[in-house]
């Protein structure tokens, strides 16, 4: 069975290999998991996933450069635009990159499908028939405009919303409230 780990910037950032090391195998086993010294019996993930890579600094990114030559590991990180431009500069990391992919917005299908899939984890039946329901899926689409990351933030603030108030519905006022709720840069 392979193993994932996701590391977040905050976390890596000014963390030496050792302490990579043991959030690694703080992943690996159940939590909650205390940080001790590092055991040789501890397997490796095989994938690591970098969110927010563009926030690391050169020295963490040079970190997880020689952990990727030193053992042989998928290495993903994801960013903002631009993010291989800046990897160019350095070409012992550069030399490494596979290739760059470019997320663009979700296309309509998609978009319902993701929208639809997150109404149901909150315990709600989309029902586009119904005016109510029919609102509410096109503020959602009109506030995230099709970005995923946007779209996920926007949901854990509907939930958060319709936990604190109670509510059974999602209505028109609850996706303006989670939208205020929310930092959102220009679109």
């Amino acid at each position: 069975m392979r193993s994932v780990i996701w590391l977040f910037k905050s976390r890596i950032v000014a963390a030496p290999l050792s302490r990579l090391r043991t959030m690694m195998r703080c992943h690996l086993h159940e939590p909650p998991c205390v940080p001790g010294p590092p055991s040789g019996t501890t397997t490796l993930p095989d994938l690591i996933i970098v969110d927010e890579a563009d926030r690391l600094k050169m020295a963490g990114l040079e970190q997880l450069r020689d952990l990727y030559d030193r053992k042989q590991l998928g290495l993903v990180l994801m960013g903002m635009p631009g993010l291989e431009k800046r990897m160019a500069r350095y070409a012992q990391l550069y030399s490494r990159i596979g290739f760059v992919h470019l997320f663009r917005p979700l296309a309509t299908t998609e978009l319902q499908q993701v929208i639809t899939h997150k109404w149901t984890q909150l315990g709600l039946t989309l029902q586009l028939t119904e005016t109510a329901d029919a609102e509410a899926f096109a503020a959602i689409v009109r506030t995230t405009s099709g970005n995923f990351r946007l779209l996920e933030r926007l949901f854990t603030q509907i939930e958060r919303l319709l936990a604190i108030n109670n509510l059974q519905v999602m209505t028109t006022a609850v996706v303006e409230a989670a939208r205020e709720s929310l930092v959102i840069g220009a679109q």
